[in-house]
């Protein structure tokens, strides 16, 4: 056995995933976490704000922080989201920066991630290079695109994953904590995250608006939890183990900017708006261990995501 002298000191800090949208951030930090923390969705800027999800192991801590994708930001919520991204860069011990390999032939460094690079070198954090969706590029193309990537800046380490395969995860985090200080954990060891329970489920019923309406709604929708009822929480004696147990009544608003949306959004019937909180409902039961009874309603907040109080209202402060 090692003698106490011989035992590694824990370390623990933060780190910052940071990149354009779609390349993959929301879906590693669940990888790391084991849990869904994150809503993940093909459509671009799905992340809105920053999410803590915490790893915690013998060895030591590590606070990831999920960021909205970084993009040419036309319109306050933009400008928002670009703003909670690159804020967080500058709180943390050190940057994870996510690309993906690039779709045509052309092997090159996109005019988007070469902006993000010149952010990153003003901000003087130890930067990580994390090349993400590597299953989806030849191998012979790997190492052309690390040696593009390391001429234009000094990168700590580089480290090829697959977020969705959970290739390389495992490996990303050992090398995190290998460049985080000495230290206690930071946060509680069976804590996950600190997003509320009535935000994340604010959250998971804007995944499935982003899953589906088309193309014009889910930029124009925010959702506030307005009722999170637990007084029938508990389980009813008799419930077996690892079976929904009580119930939790949520009433919760989807808010678009036009009529036109709102429409859209309930459907011939109200087909949309059924499907909708059926998908949400399922999702929020896992999530929650609980029956669910989902009450949704569709408000119009005119112009909500180009005004500043319109963020406010809807809870991007």
């Amino acid at each position: 056995m090692a003698s106490q002298s011989q035992k590694k000191t824990p370390r623990a800090g933060f780190a910052a995933l940071i990149g354009r949208p779609n390349v993959g951030k929301s879906t590693l930090l669940n990888a790391l976490t084991g849990e869904k923390i994150a809503i993940v969705s093909p459509k671009p800027q799905t992340t809105r704000n920053r999410i803590l999800g915490v790893v915690t192991r013998p060895e030591g801590q590590v606070a990831f922080i999920d960021t909205p994708g970084i993009h040419q930001a036309k319109g306050e919520l933009n400008r928002y989201m670009v703003e909670a991204a690159l804020s967080a860069a500058e709180e943390v011990d050190l940057v994870l920066f996510l690309i993906e390999p690039p779709q045509g032939e052309t092997l090159d460094v996109t005019p988007g991630n070469r902006a993000i690079l010149e952010r990153l070198q003003k901000v003087g954090k130890p930067t990580f290079l994390v090349i993400n969706k590597i299953d989806s590029i030849p191998k012979a193309k790997l190492l052309p695109l690390i040696a593009l990537y390391g001429q234009e800046f000094p990168f700590a380490e580089v480290v090829p994953i697959s977020a969705r395969e959970k290739d390389g995860v495992e490996q990303l985090f050992q090398v995190v904590l290998g460049h985080l200080p000495e230290g206690e954990p930071l946060f509680a060891e069976d804590m996950l995250t600190d997003q509320q329970e009535r935000v994340l489920v604010a959250e998971y019923i804007r995944e499935q608006v982003l899953r589906h309406c088309r193309q014009e709604i889910p930029y124009s929708t925010a959702v506030l939890v307005d009722v999170f009822d637990e007084s029938e929480r508990e389980p009813r004696p008799g419930t077996p183990p690892g079976q929904l147990g009580g119930l939790i009544r949520i009433a919760a608003s989807i808010y678009v900017e036009r009529d036109s949306q709102k429409a859209i959004l309930i459907g011939k019937q109200g087909q949309m708006l059924k499907l909708i909180g059926t998908d949400a409902r399922k999702s929020v039961q896992r999530l929650l261990g609980a029956h669910v009874y989902l009450d949704l309603r569709v408000r119009v907040e005119a112009r909500w995501s180009e005004r500043a109080a319109g963020l406010r209202k809807l809870g991007y402060e």
